[in-house]
């Protein structure tokens, strides 16, 4: 999770509107999913569902609902200690990994403590006075920005626990077109100047503090990789040995190559020398000419090596996404139960494919603050700053982010093991 900064100022009536489609769509994710889908927490990095749906709904109760009715009567007296992820401020909370211990509340419950926050929502404004509304519009901005990154994490948690099962279960049935075959996009590294660059989020739209800080670096000349890696270069990797050869990894990558037994991306499988994943749409074929994903910073720097290349730093990824796509366009159609990669549109090779809408992907830059970035005192303060420790940093966004989380300063960050998020690589040389 990202910390917060916002210059907006709309009226609350609406910013309400935002808040209302925001929650429907946590929802409409929820929707294909029967109840024992709600619960499963099979690791640490996963939560349930059910604690996707309850946490984001305490977030609103918790810093707005008690924050500006006057003598608010929450929901129930436990939920603050059950549903708060992070907040040291806010109090005692459940551990982490007992997430799934939670057999209740039930599903049942948990969306009537949704439709109770909802409906205390709908009288905010009849509380708001003009002292309080830049505040307030603030605070359900952050809170409307933070469920959609929970319904990003709803998403690969969901995926990560489905695969848990042997029967191999559908989320859903796709109900976009078949994307028709066509050749290879040829592969080119586009070239970016030497020069110094501003880096940085201007304007008045939302950002995350991370974001902040607009400031100047110097960047060597380089050339950026025009489509992320394919599930088919990365196989040539996984049949030459990459997982068996120490030489292409990290110290702490080989390691973990070694005591989880790595032999390919997550959700792969080869049966009977045919190569499957796992997706949302249950077991399908490995599509060659698909964007790797689920790879974690180690693989992505090891393949990086074995190919004789380079991850780009964020600072890297970030200039030359400007340069090569401006307008913030993205490929995939990105239906609203997508959520599957998509081939890089065949082009003379002189575009940069892929950088939004397809995959996360992995820089070579540890997610450290920007120059004069300071925490925020606070519960919110805890939102971000107190991460800036063995992350790193992901740029763009992927087939299960939200549209306006697409951004070119956009910075998401996880540790450099994490596999279940939709990550993929692209290369600089």
């Amino acid at each position: 999770m990202n910390a917060v900064h916002s210059t907006i100022a709309h009226p609350v009536t609406d910013i309400l509107e935002k808040f209302r489609h925001t929650r429907q769509m946590t929802e409409d994710i929820c929707k294909p999913l029967a109840i024992e889908d709600y619960l499963p927490q099979p690791m640490v990095d996963v939560s349930p569902p059910k604690w996707h749906l309850a946490h984001t709904t305490w977030f609103f109760e918790t810093f707005l609902l008690s924050r500006f009715i006057p003598g608010y009567t929450p929901f129930h007296p436990d939920y603050n200690f059950l549903f708060n992820s992070y907040y040291n401020n806010v109090g005692a909370r459940t551990a982490r990994n007992h997430r799934g211990f939670l057999s209740r509340p039930t599903v049942n419950e948990i969306y009537d403590y949704r439709a109770y926050v909802n409906e205390q929502m709908n009288r905010l404004e009849n509380y708001i006075t003009s002292a309080d509304e830049r505040e307030c519009v603030e605070l359900l901005e952050i809170g409307c920005n933070h469920e959609q990154q929970h319904q990003e994490l709803l998403v690969t948690d969901l995926k990560y626990i489905l695969s848990c099962n042997y029967i191999r279960p559908v989320y859903h049935t796709p109900v976009f077109p078949a994307v028709h075959p066509e050749q290879a996009v040829k592969t080119v590294f586009l070239p970016v100047e030497e020069g110094i660059y501003e880096i940085g989020h201007k304007g008045n739209d939302f950002c995350f503090d991370n974001e902040l800080g607009v400031h100047k670096v110097f960047l060597n000349a380089f050339h950026i990789q025009n489509k992320l890696v394919t599930n088919g270069e990365y196989l040539e990797f996984v049949e030459a040995g990459g997982y068996t050869d120490f030489r292409h990894w990290l110290s702490e990558g080989w390691e973990l190559v070694k005591t989880e037994q790595w032999q390919h991306p997550l959700y792969w499988e080869n049966r009977d020398g045919e190569w499957y994943e796992f997706s949302l749409h249950g077991d399908i074929k490995l599509d060659k000419q698909a964007p790797v994903c689920h790879i974690s910073f180690f693989e992505a720097a090891a393949y990086a090596a074995w190919a004789g290349k380079r991850l780009p730093t964020e600072f890297e990824w970030e200039i030359a996404a400007r340069k090569y796509n401006p307008a913030l366009q993205t490929e995939n159609s990105q239906d609203k139960m997508l959520f599957h990669p998509l081939k890089a549109k065949k082009d003379d090779g002189l575009l940069c494919h892929q950088l939004f809408g397809e995959m996360w992907q992995w820089t070579n830059s540890a997610y450290l603050s920007y120059p004069g970035f300071s925490i925020a005192p606070g519960a919110l303060g805890e939102y971000n700053g107190k991460f800036m420790m063995n992350q790193m940093v992901l740029r763009g966004s992927s087939c299960a982010t939200p549209y306006n989380h697409m951004r070119h300063t956009y910075r998401n960050f996880f540790p450099p093991n994490a596999q279940w998020q939709f990550a993929g690589i692209r290369l600089a040389e």
